[in-house]
């Protein structure tokens, strides 16, 4: 199934987009009132289902016995600045030192910090799409029009068509802004496609803005290309990662952006005008992870994959149903045969199937036809779970 290929630009602004005029998040308008219910099977959030690795947690016990409750430098302590160079360094062959790093309270954050760096009222952000609702809307708050380039099925995979993402681009374009591997569909660049932006980027002056959170969540490699190892200190490129889904601390809102050494003390201010500083248990926790984490990211990408490969394969029973097989992140993005209204069909399906699903229009125009599944859980609860789904995708 294809999606819609028209470029998607939202209607110009006067001004920002005030907090009364956003838009609810369609999930939680969905999961709120059911959340808690034994009785329902929550695939609708990007989490794991299984809490926090017990090594991570006792880091942030340790840390809170030791007295660890004060302020901390804005960018982040030294020991976690490190560590996350130095995890970057080892995944990519890079040379950030913590200069390039910033700690954030969560990748969500990251990405305000860096859209509040480099967008101004009316500017034009260029994207693609479907796409975590946040991520424009940010640049809406900031007064931005937020311009959409759809993704295309090529030989049943999603792909970017590059031609058409530069085409969008006019002199009004300040910022690009990408998420790869990408949430709901799990499409992910590649390496080629990554150089062939980059150096879009630079020929035009753009900032580029790249959200690469999932990029250990990827089953035919070890890690997802970057653009971390492509780019140099004078690039006007931001990077975006997070410790949520990589090493299952979704509740603990940390992450982290890599920087041009020369922005540190823009950042600085940022971050204090901001949040002021990460608390410090959660970044001495956010050190072991790093350190200390790769075994656990290793199980945990194998039993997502075995996750994912169970779904598909009953999803392959159902006619109606079709899935692209997602290359990276723990979604499964599928299209309904008839479902022309992706919110009532996931609303239906919390209260006759007792599943919670995202609607696909969660993720803007182009994802309507479609509902996201998150396979962050052990099989025989995706076996539940489609076995609760059969009569509505039959």
């Amino acid at each position: 199934m294809e999606m819609e290929s028209k470029l998607v630009a939202h209607p110009r602004q006067s001004g920002r987009v005030s907090v009364e005029n956003l838009p609810p998040s369609m999930i939680r308008k969905l999961a709120n009132p059911s959340r808690g219910l034994n009785d329902v099977i929550p695939l609708w959030f990007g989490e794991p289902d299984r809490p926090t690795p017990e090594f991570i947690c006792e880091a942030a016990i340790d840390s809170l016995k030791a007295g660890h409750t004060f302020y901390k430098p804005n960018l982040g302590i030294e020991p976690l600045r490190v560590a996350l160079a130095d995890y970057t360094n080892g995944l990519y062959e890079t040379r950030f030192g913590p200069e390039n790093i910033v700690v954030t309270n969560s990748g969500l954050v990251a990405l305000g910090l860096a859209s509040q760096c480099v967008v101004n009222e009316g500017d034009t952000v260029v994207t693609h799409a479907p796409m975590w609702p946040n991520l424009p809307a940010i640049q809406e708050v900031l007064g931005a029009q937020v311009v959409r380039v759809p993704l295309e099925m090529r030989s049943g995979a999603w792909r970017l068509d590059l031609d058409r993402l530069f085409a969008a681009c006019t002199p009004e374009t300040t910022m690009m802004m990408i998420n790869s591997p990408s949430n709901p569909t799990g499409w992910m660049l590649n390496d080629v496609e990554q150089q062939a932006i980059l150096d879009f980027c630079r020929h035009r002056g753009l900032w580029l803005i790249a959200d690469e959170v999932y990029n250990r969540l990827v089953y035919d490699a070890p890690r997802a290309p970057s653009f971390s190892g492509k780019i140099n200190d004078d690039d006007k490129v931001l990077l975006v990662n997070s410790f949520s889904k990589t090493w299952a601390m979704t509740g603990w809102r940390l992450g982290w952006l890599t920087i041009p050494k020369s922005m540190e003390k823009t950042f600085e201010m940022l971050v204090e005008y901001n949040f002021s500083c990460v608390p410090e248990p959660t970044q001495r926790a956010g050190i072991v992870a790093a350190r200390d984490g790769e075994q656990f990211v290793s199980e945990s990408v194998a039993r997502y994959r075995q996750a994912r490969d169970c779904l598909l394969e009953h999803l392959a029973n159902f006619p109606r149903v079709t899935c692209v097989r997602p290359e990276s992140t723990f979604y499964s993005w599928l299209s309904l045969d008839g479902m022309t209204d992706s919110y009532a069909f996931a609303e239906q399906a919390i209260h006759e199937a007792k599943v919670g699903m995202a609607p696909g229009i969660a993720f803007g125009p182009e994802g309507e036809g479609h509902l996201r599944i998150c396979f962050a859980v052990d099989t025989d609860l995706i076996e539940q779970a489609i076995d609760r789904l059969g009569p509505m995708l039959r």
